[in-house]
């Protein structure tokens, strides 16, 4: 357990406990904060407090931290495509097929298992149901996924994708020719009423999200696009495509099966190509890409041939 001890001095006073503890640590988000308060690991002059608690001049706060408690998950050596890592966080291409991290019918094979493999200490941060997971991608798509592995790194990485700091480019083939060749999906999105696994845009009430497009390549029955989502709603871009009545190829929840004599796509033809962001740390701007899966590729050079 580590222990660390704050003097309160005359211009903190009257703060909230949790709001002065944020400003005086980099390593916990107020909301983590306020759990450590509840579970009774945050002292005021050696007594329990509480968060709404309003500190005084030459206050002694102690906050007790912990280890992460087991995530009852298990290590699993699945190898890993890692495309960047440091001390602090970790760039992986996930392929198709792979669940980020375990759920009723996945409690193996998954992301997070491969990870707490791979990485000491990641058990417990951003939580001990998703260690060191920031974002998600569905099942079926592949691409660039980040991962924290410490928690002032998970806290900033969060907050970048809260703000609309980081930006994301995905790939996609989707059924029909799209017109026009760019554009721009601002939809709401909410679950659907009736399938609680879909999401739709028919909703009179549901969260914003907007998707920007662009057609890379057109051939016989589908379109390639390049695509930039601002928000990061669940499902939000085959959700999109779909709303604009071109689906993804292979996405059978949303209407793009394809009944295809040259060449199937097993999974849903959507991939996670690129991610832009600030280095947590240090700030640097980086980006991380993952190549086109040969699935996508080699759908692409069929049709490629048989238009020559």
């Amino acid at each position: 357990m580590r222990r660390l001890e704050f003097l309160v001095g005359s211009n903190h006073q009257t703060l909230r406990l949790d709001v002065f503890l944020s400003e005086n640590q980099k390593e916990f988000s107020r909301s983590h904060l306020k759990k450590l308060i509840e579970q009774g690991h945050i002292f005021v002059n050696n007594s329990p407090a509480q968060a709404k608690y309003k500190v005084k001049t030459g206050d002694k706060v102690i906050l007790n931290i912990h280890p992460p408690s087991p995530s009852g998950i298990e290590a699993e050596p699945i190898p890993l495509k890692i495309i960047f890592e440091d001390e602090v966080m970790l760039a992986v291409n996930k392929p198709a097929g792979m669940v980020v991290h375990p759920a009723p019918g996945h409690a193996k094979g998954t992301l997070v298992n491969a990870l707490l493999s791979h990485c000491s200490g990641l058990s417990g941060i951003g939580g001990i149901e998703r260690p060191g997971i920031i974002h998600r991608l569905d099942k079926d798509t592949s691409g660039v996924v980040l991962i924290a592995k410490s928690e002032i790194a998970h806290r900033v990485l969060a907050n970048q994708f809260k703000n609309r700091k980081i930006k994301k480019t995905y790939l996609a083939l989707v059924r029909g020719i799209v017109k026009p060749a760019s554009g721009i999906i601002e939809s709401p999105i909410g679950r659907h009423k009736i399938n609680r696994k879909k999401m739709t845009t028919t909703l009179n009430q549901g969260r914003e999200a907007e998707t920007r497009y662009e057609v890379l390549e057109t051939l016989e029955h589908f379109s390639y696009l390049r695509l930039f989502p601002k928000t990061g709603r669940t499902h939000q871009i085959r959700v999109h495509l779909a709303s604009i009545h071109h689906p993804v190829l292979g996405d059978k929840l949303y209407g793009g099966k394809v009944a295809d004599p040259h060449l199937n796509i097993p999974r849903q033809a959507l991939h996670a190509h690129r991610i832009e962001i600030n280095h947590p740390i240090n700030k640097k701007p980086l980006f991380f890409e993952a190549p086109v899966p040969s699935d996508i590729k080699n759908y692409l050079t069929k049709y490629r041939q048989n238009s020559n």
